[in-house]
């Protein structure tokens, strides 16, 4: 790719980054309106507000992002793909509110402000995770969401797979457990941990995308490859990002990870060799996008691989 097309390539991904993010917010904001909807009693004031202050006002959108533009490979925009990402996203965000917790990684700051349980009260950003975690499946299942019952389980099925016991909170039961070992993980055990903890969302988040675009079976699984190592290129660079990176352009507190005995490949690789894994991950998921055989229509995904790894924040 030419300097040229390389900037004309990031300039449309970065676009695209923002509408995501503009999309999913004024959808998570329309979601978490204050009134009820049919079947349920009362949305009370301050658990809701508690839940908009989680899932609404900051953060990259990234899943949400990955969730619309591998839909958008397959023709598919609209309400549908919107719902999607904002359940995704909703899962993210209680996932936060709850890793804060002082019971968890006990951190005061989360995009640059303070996180739910300082904002409110343990009680209540506990609860406020809880419901964005039961609300995202509550959208997933909604045929607002997609008119075809098969898609809408197939969609309820692999986010609860990626965000369960096998995937995200599993991994979750896994780094706190790492930190209180009293010998290093290895290499295997860690990579294992950071697929489930971190790796599994932004991996289902592809997967929806082919999901709601009715891809063969080839396609998808080399759209899953692409999740798989763009989800590992995302926790290198997370872990860089809090050994070196500045606290205020984080917006959050950075070296937790040392501090806490956090497992990273870091500390088993050092950073130079961490770095070169990062880097042929991302090479790794630009060439299974190549593998899907969709030509030019990847490059906003090839795209968003290079700045995981390049990202400040």
């Amino acid at each position: 790719m030419t300097g040229d097309a390389a900037k004309t390539t990031d300039d449309v991904f970065r676009r695209r980054l923002d509408e995501a993010a503009s999309a999913t917010e004024a959808t998570l904001g329309a979601l978490l309106g204050a009134e009820p909807l049919s079947g349920e009693i009362a949305r009370p004031a301050r658990l809701l507000e508690a839940m908009r202050y989680v899932a609404l006002g900051g953060g990259k959108r990234l899943r949400p992002f990955l969730a619309l533009e591998s839909a958008r490979l397959f023709g598919v925009e609209g309400e549908s793909a919107r719902r999607a990402a904002a359940a995704i996203e909703m899962i993210h965000c209680y996932s936060l509110a709850h890793d804060d917790l002082p019971a968890m990684d006990d951190d005061d700051l989360r995009r640059g402000r303070p996180t739910a349980h300082k904002a409110f009260d343990e009680a209540t950003a506990i609860l406020a995770g809880d419901g964005l975690l039961t609300y995202a499946f509550d959208v997933l299942a909604d045929p607002a969401t997609h008119a075809d019952a098969q898609i809408r389980a197939r969609l309820v099925l692999a986010l609860a797979r990626a965000s369960g016991l096998g995937g995200m909170v599993g991994g979750q039961a896994l780094d706190l457990e790492a930190e209180k070992a009293t010998s290093p993980l290895s290499q295997e055990e860690t990579l294992r941990l950071q697929a489930m903890k971190t790796g599994a969302l932004l991996r289902v988040s592809v997967d929806f995308g082919a999901i709601l675009g009715g891809a063969s079976a080839p396609v998808a699984a080399a759209l899953g490859r692409y999740g798989d190592a763009l989800g590992a290129a995302f926790q290198i660079a997370d872990d860089i990002l809090d050994a070196e990176g500045d606290e205020a352009a984080l917006g959050k507190r950075a070296g937790k990870d040392a501090e806490r005995n956090k497992a990273t490949l870091i500390g088993l690789l050092g950073m130079d060799k961490a770095r070169e894994r990062r880097d042929a991950l991302v090479e790794a998921a630009i060439a299974a996008l190549a593998e899907t055989g969709l030509g030019a229509a990847t490059d906003v995904l090839a795209q968003a691989a290079r700045f995981v790894a390049l990202r400040s924040n």
